[in-house]
């Protein structure tokens, strides 16, 4: 039987996690395969996943800077990524390359694993994102798909907020900063899709004191588990979830493509991640 072989893709590639989280599933389930890195420039990354085919590979992840350009290469989109404008995860069907999106199963079953019912009578549910880039674009499409009702997206520049308002429709409201105070009141989650807390210096431009006792917040960013979002909202008794599970869960659709096999996400798969950052 040939080993099938997957990959992730990038440049540079050499920080990612992914060929650890996926050697963990493949050893677990003693599956005939492997995971590699491969650092593609970005003028040659189309003319690669043509090539997936004759260099037997039987898919992979795509990360920055080529998750457009993957958009435009494959065959054929699923529906999260064709709304995201945005390809993270590469299969085979029959000879058509497949482009994916999991990001937004990733938020959603982060946020199923560690805060049950978040998503519970979503018709009344409020919830805020903050920033309005790529990342944001998984996140306003996961919670229109949990049929949240009201999404009010935060943006230092509105223009840009304004434009992802008009493309994902009348659920999402973009707000600046400065009127943020109105909305984080009503929130029942709060989300940042912003690379504020990385550095334990970073500051936010709101209180988030002003949110509702029962509010969840989670954070995208997982480097450093605890961001100043989470160390702030943990202070004001509030409910967090991290960011990192979003990684794990993220991988598991591409991991079932490729190898069949369906994987869990663990504490000890956690674990193991954690002591890697």
């Amino acid at each position: 039987m040939s080993i099938k072989e997957a990959f992730i893709c990038g440049h540079p590639v050499k920080h990612s996690r992914s060929p650890l989280l996926h050697g963990y599933w493949i050893k677990k389930h003693n599956i005939e395969g492997r995971y590699g890195k491969k650092d593609i420039e970005p003028e040659n990354i189309k003319s690669f996943l043509k090539s997936l085919k004759e260099k037997k590979l039987v898919g992979g992840n795509v990360t920055i800077p080529h998750k457009e350009a993957a958009f435009e290469a494959v065959d054929k989109l699923d529906g999260a990524a064709t709304k995201i404008g945005a390809v993270n995860t590469v299969w085979f069907e029959g000879d058509k390359l497949v482009g994916g999106n999991t990001d937004a199963h990733g938020f959603t079953a982060n946020l199923d694993q560690h805060a049950k019912g978040w998503d519970e009578n979503p018709e009344k549910k409020t919830a805020i994102v903050f920033g309005a880039g790529g990342a944001s674009r998984a996140v306003l499409y996961s919670l229109i798909e949990r049929k949240i009702s009201k999404i009010y997206l935060i943006n230092r520049t509105i223009e840009k907020a304004n434009k992802l308002a008009k493309e994902f429709g009348p659920t999402v409201i973009p707000l600046k900063i400065s009127e943020a105070e109105s909305a984080l009141n009503q929130a029942d989650i709060f989300i940042n899709s912003t690379s504020i807390g990385m550095k334990s210096d970073d500051k936010y431009p709101f209180e988030l004191a002003m949110l509702k006792s029962t509010a969840l917040v989670t954070d995208l960013v997982y480097t450093p588990l605890d961001t100043v979002l989470i160390i702030e909202a943990k202070k004001a008794g509030l409910k967090t979830v991290d960011g990192l599970g979003m990684l794990l869960h993220q991988a598991v659709p591409g991991f079932e493509k490729w190898f069949g096999i369906k994987p869990k996400v663990t504490d000890e798969l956690r674990q193991l991640i954690v002591d890697d950052l």
